[in-house]
């Protein structure tokens, strides 16, 4: 796999959680990518359970497409890991506007740049029908007390937000718009492909002006770029059907890009 699709160089931490969702019981199958999922009491077999396991409060919520998971400023307790499903994220601009902070996918771990301010930056909703864990942060924190492991492992996810924020700010700044929408498509790539999914060839979860709010670009030129990768026999665009017509040369054409 080329070092472009292994790269996520325009991710973003996000944030998500509702308030009286609904609890669900689902396959462990189903949290097996997910970065928390040794923190998961129900997820882990007994025998493989630290002691301190059963001290870490989870919940589990079901959120349908279009449901708010939080709002930006309300008050942070449970860092979230997303099971199914995406969610996007968005902040209001000092002028009213809403802008789009990123998007998220099953076994990304939300709300780590709550912790600080005590209250969500951003507010968050479903996509597509979702599903979420809610881990409460009071007892994690007390569990990282006694568990140097966990403590580290946790450090390193806060590691791991910071810098893809920061490659997000670095890169997008000196990207045209062709490199800005390649890079995505590449990062929905390597990110589906560590989720055991197709690679070549995906629905796209938000609208072509939520991307192009993200990307900091017009709809038209969301859509005019997808046009001119097609004519360039590129990509294979229907609707929000995206399949690489050769992926690898594509990841090569923007490899020097992604590298930062």
């Amino acid at each position: 796999m080329s070092i472009a699709l292994r790269q996520r160089a325009i991710e973003v931490p996000i944030q998500a959680a509702r308030a009286g969702a609904a609890l669900l019981a689902l396959p462990i199958a189903a949290c097996a990518r997910c970065h928390l999922w040794q923190l998961c009491t129900p997820c882990v077999p007994p025998a493989e359970r630290q002691p301190d396991a059963e001290r870490v409060v989870f919940t589990r919520r079901r959120l349908l497409a279009g449901d708010l998971l939080f709002n930006e400023g309300d008050t942070f307790h449970s860092v979230y890991a997303v099971r199914s499903g995406s969610l996007k994220s968005t902040v209001t601009l000092q002028d009213g506007r809403e802008q789009v902070g990123g998007f998220l996918f099953a076994g990304d771990v939300l709300a780590l740049d709550a912790i600080a301010s005590t209250r969500h930056t951003s507010t968050v909703m479903a996509i597509e029908d979702t599903q979420v864990c809610a881990i409460s942060y009071q007892s994690l924190a007390g569990a990282m007390q006694r568990q140097t492991t966990l403590q580290r492992g946790f450090s390193r996810q806060l590691s791991l937000e910071m810098v893809r924020a920061s490659r997000m700010l670095l890169v997008l700044g000196r990207m045209s718009a062709q490199e800005r929408l390649a890079a995505f498509l590449l990062d929905l790539s390597s990110r589906f492909h560590d989720r055991g999914q197709s690679a070549r060839e995906f629905n796209l979860r938000m609208t072509r002006a939520e991307i192009g709010s993200y990307l900091g670009l017009t709809l038209e030129t969301v859509s005019r770029t997808l046009s001119l990768f097609q004519q360039q026999g590129l990509l294979a665009v229907e609707r929000r059907r995206i399949r690489f017509v050769d992926l690898e040369s594509f990841a090569q054409r923007f490899e020097s890009v992604l590298q930062g």
